[in-house]
């Protein structure tokens, strides 16, 4: 991931050839360890967490950088950072894990399993092009340009990426609670448990909304729209591997 991360701090980085290349090597390696990982079956551990989140937000990153206009340079928030997962997930990988326990039919574990992934990862990218919405805005207020916001998608295009994410995010975090209450009532016989998961994803999803709500009245934008996002994104990350750092790491 380090390669392209460089990468995306040159200058006027275009989607070249040389720019996907780079990519296909950071998606080859993250997802040739994630495969690894899980090829014997599904882990609970924290490590394999961050594993499969750095592959799955690698892979919905492509469309976006190959269509969304800018959205290639969204490159330079999010391939450090999930270097900084990489490395998370070297230092705890044989950290001792929890066994996969479910009664419930594997097609719906798979589903939810797949739903929840995609929504994090979808709202990984939105915090990131929030972020970038928040550098643009203050490098325009200071009148100061800087690597990062040169590097960086314009503000306009940020916050066009921030609120197209977080629409996305918005109807699959839906479906993922969809198929958590039926794993859960297969599982149990009841409907709903307040977990804190279960509790972080409807507080995730109530901001989230209210974000897109504000976006669409009042024209909610710049730096309150993206730490709103951002926000969205802490309360997703403290659902998913939050509460598995805790109950895997600290609790151990």
């Amino acid at each position: 991931m380090l390669p392209v991360s460089v990468y995306a701090f040159r200058p006027q980085s275009e989607r070249n050839f040389l720019f996907w290349c780079l990519l296909a090597v950071a998606i080859s390696g993250s997802g040739a360890l994630t495969f690894v990982t899980f090829s014997e079956g599904w882990r609970t551990g924290f490590a394999p967490a961050l594993w499969a989140t750095v592959t799955a937000t690698l892979v919905i990153y492509i469309p976006i950088a190959a269509y969304c206009r800018e959205g290639h340079k969204l490159a330079s928030g999010l391939l450090p950072y999930l270097f900084v997962l990489g490395v998370l997930a070297v230092i705890w990988q044989n950290q001792p894990e929890k066994p996969f326990l479910a009664s419930a039919p594997t097609v719906w574990v798979l589903l939810h399993i797949g739903f929840s992934l995609t929504t994090y990862a979808l709202l990984t990218l939105a915090a990131i092009a929030g972020f970038a919405a928040f550098v643009q805005e203050r490098s325009l207020k200071t009148k100061r340009h800087t690597l990062i916001n040169m590097a960086f998608p314009t503000l306009a295009a940020s916050e066009a990426l921030e609120t197209q994410l977080l629409q996305y995010s918005a109807g699959i975090l839906v479906v993922g609670l969809l198929t958590g209450v039926t794993v859960h009532f297969l599982q149990t016989g009841s409907l709903f448990e307040l977990s804190h998961k279960a509790l972080l994803s409807v507080i995730t999803l109530v901001i989230v909304l209210i974000l897109l709500v504000a976006q669409r009245v009042s024209g909610l934008r710049g730096q309150k729209a993206a730490r709103l996002a951002l926000l969205a994104y802490l309360m997703l990350t403290l659902a998913y591997p939050g509460v598995k750092f805790v109950t895997d790491i600290l609790l151990v």
